[in-house]
């Protein structure tokens, strides 16, 4: 190939799995705290960021408890799509969405910006926090130390999260340069993001099963005998399941 976005994505995820491990377990410890107490983890990102969200509800080999929060205007499909990017800046829409979520303090909220810099998400962190909910962050310091903030006090996600897990990503997402194109291309967040994520919901499961605890798992629809273990999670979690 003539770009190296493999080899260039590989180095950010060794960075990032090797520079987290600590933040990862101690994220995994208090996310099987929330399962074990039969709570919810919500998820929320805005325009790609959502991604993530997705990419933890009702998945394959996933956890059941995983609530995403997919607030009107702030999804990809928004039309015309300037218009997300436009109202994820917007002060006192982020208390709107969490209300309207139904999450609990006694539930855990993961929150996604790349950037770590637009109100919606700063401000969903800090309405969470105020209602005693816990809240992790995943971002890249890098890029956010490297930008100013759009929060009215300044504030970048990073500065309000309890827990921050860092993608290691470099500013402007997009990694791979390429000769005689001035912007790079080909961005790195939603596929870290995914991986370490999903090395969260590995862990939290191991977790579960060495304190006894049965842990909540979707399996395949695409394999056989799957959807009495998946109705039954289902059936157990009930109306909470927001996605249903």
């Amino acid at each position: 190939m003539r770009n190296n976005y493999f080899n260039e994505l590989l180095t950010v995820l060794k960075r990032a799995f090797e520079t987290q491990t600590e933040i990862l377990n101690r994220c995994a410890e208090k996310m099987a705290d929330v399962i074990q107490n039969d709570h919810l983890i919500y998820v929320f990102g805005a325009g790609h960021a959502g991604i993530i969200a997705e990419e933890l509800c009702y998945r394959a080999g996933g956890l059941v408890p995983m609530i995403p929060i997919f607030a009107p205007g702030l999804t990809v499909n928004t039309r015309p799509a300037t218009l997300e990017t436009d109202l994820e800046r917007i002060s006192g829409y982020a208390s709107l969405i969490l209300k309207a979520s139904r999450i609990t303090r006694d539930d855990l909220l993961i929150i996604h910006s790349n950037s770590g810099r637009n109100t919606v998400a700063i401000e969903m962190a800090e309405e969470a926090q105020k209602m005693g909910i816990f809240v992790v962050a995943l971002t890249s310091i890098t890029h956010s130390q490297s930008v100013t903030s759009r929060h009215p006090k300044g504030y970048k996600l990073m500065d309000i999260a309890d827990l921050v897990i860092d993608n290691c990503g470099v500013p402007g997402d997009a990694i791979c340069e390429i000769p005689g194109v001035a912007p790079r291309v080909a961005s790195t967040s939603t596929v870290v993001g995914v991986a370490l994520m999903n090395s969260l919901v590995a862990e939290i499961t191991h977790i579960l099963h060495s304190r006894g605890v049965v842990p909540p798992i979707f399996i395949s629809s695409n394999i056989d005998n799957s959807t009495a273990s998946n109705q039954n999670w289902m059936d157990y979690y009930g109306s909470r399941l927001l996605y249903l």
